[in-house]
């Protein structure tokens, strides 16, 4: 992926995420307005998060199917975690699905740490919702905010 408009990453975010709503090219038009919106690529793949004041929020990593498992959501990710970093983030939050085995081990073993849960907070087509587990992750240049 070389361009990161709307469209390009609506699509690949469907392409990556077929279990679940992806979300429109309206929804991501609506993200990529807000000046605390960043998004960094790679062929194939996006990370999309956002920043206010010290706290970065990771929206989602999307990695077309049939690239999964080549270590581009890990290279996204230490992207995301470098620009947050860059735009001032001392600590960092995600959600990602119960369901999403994969993705899971992924933030654990990047340091992620499980901080709470949202019972049935995906839908899911065709079966029942799955509950959202909590992430953070403090940032190398940042102080733990737990003393």
């Amino acid at each position: 992926m070389t361009d990161a408009t709307a469209d390009t990453i609506a699509r690949l975010h469907a392409a990556a995420f077929q279990t679940a709503r992806a979300w429109s090219v309206d929804e991501m038009e609506a993200l990529l307005a807000s000046p605390h919106i960043f998004v960094v690529t790679m062929p194939h793949g996006f990370a999309m998060g956002r920043v206010i004041v010290d706290e970065a929020e990771l929206l989602t990593v999307a990695v077309h199917r049939e690239q999964q498992g080549k270590g581009i959501g890990r290279q996204l990710l230490q992207q995301f975690e470098q620009q947050a970093q860059t735009r001032g983030a001392t600590r960092a939050f995600l959600e990602v699905a119960q369901d999403n085995e994969t993705a899971r081990a992924l933030y654990l073993s990047a340091g992620w740490t499980e901080s709470g849960r949202r019972t049935g907070y995906y839908a899911r087509r065709g079966s029942g919702n799955a509950d959202a587990i909590l992430l953070h992750k403090h940032l190398p240049l940042g102080e733990p905010s737990e003393k």
